[in-house]
């Protein structure tokens, strides 16, 4: 999927992998991955900024630890992330119905 398609949707996507507990940035990245069925194999230099801004903004708070040997960085969802991802999914529902209420009755083309 393209990088355009999701423009808008990061902070959900991120907010939604870490509602069920901290995880380390590559983590996130195969989670979106894996969950996605990998449509969202989404590259570092896009996913870490945007959880250094959602730190930065309140919604995660992080935390360096160590796992296998290794240092790294796990993200938690704080209280106001955990308010936000139920906004983002307010409003993603609300679009998303808006779009299915606009191709109801629309026939498919034929896809090669």
């Amino acid at each position: 999927m393209s990088g355009q398609a999701l423009k808008g949707h990061l902070d959900l996507l991120l907010l939604a992998v870490l509602s069920d507990g901290a995880k380390h940035g590559y983590l996130i990245i195969t989670e979106l991955r894996e969950r996605s069925d990998d449509e969202f194999d989404l590259p570092e230099g896009t996913v870490y900024p945007a959880l250094h801004r959602l730190a930065k903004g309140g919604y995660l708070s992080s935390e360096w630890t160590v796992v296998q040997g290794r240092r790294r960085r796990t993200y938690r969802l704080t209280d106001k992330g955990r308010g936000a991802l139920g906004e983002h999914r307010l409003a993603w529902q609300s679009f998303s119905d808006a779009i299915g209420s606009v191709l109801k009755g629309v026939p498919w083309p034929d896809t090669p």
